[in-house]
């Protein structure tokens, strides 16, 4: 009896064991499929991925993200090779920059020519290599090279001016960082794999020289320093900054599709600036602005200067021509005019050209900043007021540019073309001269509705506030009823404008209080007609400028005159 009852425990606990066993591997085996699912899902994911799980101030100091992967490999050998690419690269640098130098010469200069050109002993170091996915052009690699150079070149130009002068000029240094991007394109089944490949200085981080006459101060004559400074940068930016390209030819074939084309134009109005910063110890600044995409001479745009102003109005049209609207940015830079003295800058801004939906106009604000690059500076310094309207070539009649001579709206949908043979591109590239004889003529239809939350006028609280309306370009001008002890009040008068000309012409709301004992001036509201003109009709509410508190509700209709 003991026998079978030990053989049945024996047994009993041999199927355990093995049941046990079992079960253990069937788990083991399910813990490794997960975690090889969970590998697998870690091996997919992003660095954006990353970001989301754990928030950048957790990581500990030695975890760095690098977008760009390292290059020693390639710094090694470049330093094997530099003699003989000095070599080659200073030939190819004479032959392509001296007629750029010479193109971009100042009027004091007659010639500027290489006499010495070496790169010498000091390699660039890459710093970083990236392969571009969603930027890149279709049917193409893009690659992103990122270097920097403090070189010891010998560099001697040999400058004559319009006087009679010859100066040996040498370029010492050399400090420049920047990222370089490389386009292979097109992509063949033949070796190497790629037709041509594209070069272009992407983002230009740093550059830094000085300049000396041999055997002399280059400051014992006045305004040569500036002018070849200025010309060799304005020589780089035009020469091989993107999105300018260079194109080298590895298989024969005609590339001339890939060189860089005009896309579109940037049509930008100039409104106003407002609160900007006093340079002057005495009276105010006297601001103007300056405007670019590319800060080449004949493609930068100068306002008019509006003295003694820290709110000017400059309401100015400027035309830009865009190559790149995914890349290429506006600036726009104010600055104080001191007359004889160089103007002081006020502020600068930037909008990228990609924010702008191309056909319809953008109203933005942007704030003055001191440097665009490196903004440790928090002061506040004012803002500027800006229209922008992207046009791209190719796209017919789509939609609708109020700048251009052909546009004569009837509704806010439609445009109607004034017996024109034009094709819709050859209209988008009206000259300048063209586009100053456009007028548009009207009827412009304003009820001031009402206002909101206006500030105290005087010390007992109260504020008896009426408008007064102004056309600017002609003069004319209105006001409402005054609406005794009320902070919101309600006017809801119509008042008809004739507009002559339309597209140069604005509109300004000035609230103010009629109180002998208070403040005259309550604050004010200023638009342009554009906004109006392409949608027939407004119906909105503005805040006040130069108040503290307070909104005005007014409605605009537009009524062209149909000729």
């Amino acid at each position: 009896m003991s026998f079978f009852t030990g053989m049945i425990i024996g047994m009993s606990i041999g199927i355990g064991l093995i049941v046990l066993y079992a079960r253990y591997q069937n788990d083991r085996s399910f813990r490794r499929s997960q975690l090889a699912k969970t590998v697998a899902a870690f091996a997919k994911m992003t660095v954006q991925d990353s970001r989301k799980l754990l928030p950048e101030e957790f990581y500990p100091s030695w975890v760095v993200f690098a977008q760009r992967q390292k290059l020693s490999w390639l710094n090694l050998q470049l330093d094997k090779i530099w003699p003989y690419v000095d070599e080659a690269a200073s030939e190819l640098i004479r032959n392509n920059v001296e007629p750029i130098l010479e193109q971009y010469k100042p009027v004091i200069l007659s010639s500027l020519k290489f006499s010495k050109l070496t790169l010498g002993t000091v390699a660039p170091q890459f710093t970083g290599i990236s392969i571009l996915e969603e930027d890149g052009e279709p049917g193409s690699v893009t690659m992103e090279l990122e270097m920097q150079w403090d070189g010891n070149p010998n560099i001697v130009i040999d400058i004559n001016t319009r006087v009679g002068v010859a100066l040996p000029i040498q370029v010492k240094n050399i400090a420049f960082t920047g990222v370089f991007r490389l386009i292979f394109k097109p992509l063949v089944e033949e070796f190497p794999g790629f037709g041509a490949v594209s070069y272009s200085l992407r983002e230009k981080k740093k550059l830094d020289f000085s300049l000396k006459v041999i055997g002399g101060e280059i400051s014992a004559i006045p305004g040569i320093s500036d002018a070849i400074e200025e010309t060799i940068r304005d020589a780089i930016e035009d020469s091989i900054t993107w999105p300018i390209r260079k194109i080298v030819s590895i298989l024969p074939g005609d590339y001339s599709d890939l060189e860089v084309k005009p896309a579109g134009i940037l049509e930008v109005r100039l409104v106003q600036g407002k609160e900007l910063t006093n340079k002057d110890i005495i009276g105010k600044s006297d601001p103007y602005a300056i405007l670019f995409i590319r800060p080449l001479r004949d493609r930068t745009k100068t306002s008019k200067t509006i003295d003694n102003q820290l709110n000017p109005i400059w309401n100015e049209h400027f035309e830009f021509e865009v190559e790149d609207p995914l890349t290429q940015r506006l600036t726009v830079r104010v600055f104080d005019d001191e007359g004889v003295q160089a103007s002081e800058l006020i502020g600068c801004a930037q909008v990228a050209l990609r924010e702008l939906e191309p056909g319809k106009v953008k109203d933005v604000w942007l704030k003055l900043v001191k440097d665009l690059e490196v903004q440790r500076d928090t002061k506040y310094r004012g803002q500027v007021h800006l229209e922008l309207l992207y046009c791209p070539y190719g796209t017919g009649s789509s939609f609708k540019n109020p700048f251009k001579p052909d546009f004569q709206p009837t509704t806010s949908e439609k445009a109607i073309k004034a017996g024109t043979n034009e094709t819709d591109d050859a209209a988008l590239k009206t000259s300048p001269s063209q586009k100053k004889n456009v007028i548009m003529q009207g009827v412009l239809s304003v009820n001031v509705v009402a206002a909101e939350n206006l500030p105290a006028g005087d010390f007992m609280g109260k504020v008896d506030p009426y408008v007064v309306l102004k056309m600017k370009k002609s003069e004319t001008k209105v006001k409402t009823k005054v609406v005794n002890e009320s902070r919101n009040p309600v006017w809801n008068q119509t008042f008809d404008f004739i507009v002559e000309d339309a597209l140069h012409d604005m509109l300004i709301l000035e609230v103010r209080n009629h109180d002998p004992f208070g403040k005259g001036k309550i604050g004010r509201c200023i638009m342009t007609l554009t906004r109006v003109i392409l949608e027939g009709q407004i119906q909105d509410s503005f805040p006040l400028d130069g108040a503290k508190s307070g909104k005005l509700f007014f409605h605009l209709k537009w009524t062209p005159q149909i000729r």
